[in-house]
């Protein structure tokens, strides 16, 4: 019996399915706490936060919890793999695009002002650790945003705790976690939503383990100047990325993983994005175009219900 939980966290709609032999809803119950807590350690919106709290002390050594730690230790990982596109030093230039607040809060466009070309984000090499006490220098000018790796490793990290009672999916405002099978055997079904129609999907995903993520411009998107601009910052220009690219979907072995593969493909453009996927046995994807477009990695159709 497939249990379901819908909440609210980290700014996003939160879903987690748990197959059990009966009605017992006492661990799904448990979620939206494990993401309370998390959210009160990661979210750079909330001004208590930890990580408020560590952005705000850019310049001294500030010693963090192990949930941050980890976070940290992921998001220096997937720079590393994604050669520096997916980095946690984006904040000041989402703040500089506008980006400065929850999505839901954001003020009309014309409050913002006109975005003009910024510096390329720098990486994160001047950031000080200390393993031994788990602490963070940041050099002043750094302040830091974990965005969509924290929903992936959230969703990583309940789907595993919830597995300990039964097949799990965790859904984390996209990024999806699938601890194993269903009871029966069967693979868990996960819609690509269309974005130029959100009430259907492109196609259904079956997933047996593993993670899946979407990163778009569909939705944390605003007009300015009769221009979109969106929350996926390109690094390389500290500017929203000017990108054929308006969803990528990702399979990885990790929601985590999917999270920065699908952020790879969508900033990199479709022809680059795709042979990034290519180019990793792990990865399977469909890139839906600004013109309408779909392009499929050739790994994907082991994954496509029909």
């Amino acid at each position: 019996m497939i249990n379901k939980l819908e909440f609210k966290a980290m700014g996003c709609h939160m879903f987690a399915a748990l197959d059990l032999l009966q009605e017992q809803l006492t661990e799904l119950e448990q979620v939206p706490s494990w993401f309370e807590a998390w959210e009160q350690s990661l979210s750079r919106f909330r001004e208590t936060s930890e990580l408020s709290q560590l952005n705000d002390s850019a310049g001294t050594p500030f010693p963090v919890s192990e949930t941050l730690w980890d976070v940290l230790q992921e998001s220096l990982t997937s720079e590393r793999r994604s050669l520096g596109l997916v980095t946690p030093a984006v904040l000041d230039a989402l703040m500089l695009a506008g980006y400065d607040r929850s999505f839901k809060d954001l003020m009309p466009a014309s409050s913002y002002l006109t975005l003009q070309h910024q510096a390329p984000v720098g990486l994160l090499s001047e950031m000080q650790l200390d393993i031994s006490t788990r602490t963070i220098y940041l050099p002043s000018g750094l302040h830091l945003d974990f965005g969509g790796v924290a929903k992936g490793w959230a969703a990583d990290q309940a789907t595993r705790k919830l597995s300990a009672f039964g097949p799990a999916l965790v859904n984390a405002g996209g990024d999806i976690a699938v601890s194993g099978p269903q009871s029966n055997g069967d693979a868990w079904p996960i819609g690509i939503t269309d974005p130029f129609d959100p009430e259907s999907n492109l196609e259904v995903l079956m997933i047996e383990q593993g993670g899946v993520a979407t990163s778009g411009k569909d939705y944390r998107r605003w007009q300015q100047d009769s221009v979109w601009q969106h929350h996926i910052i390109d690094p390389r220009t500290g500017m929203p990325a000017q990108t054929d690219v308006l969803t990528a979907t990702v399979i990885a072995p990790s929601a985590m993983e999917a999270e920065v593969a699908a952020k790879v493909a969508l900033i990199s453009g479709s022809r680059a994005g795709l042979a990034w996927i290519e180019s990793n046995p792990a990865l399977a994807g469909m890139l839906v175009l600004e013109d309408g477009q779909r392009i499929y990695s050739k790994r994907i159709h082991e994954y496509l219900w029909s």
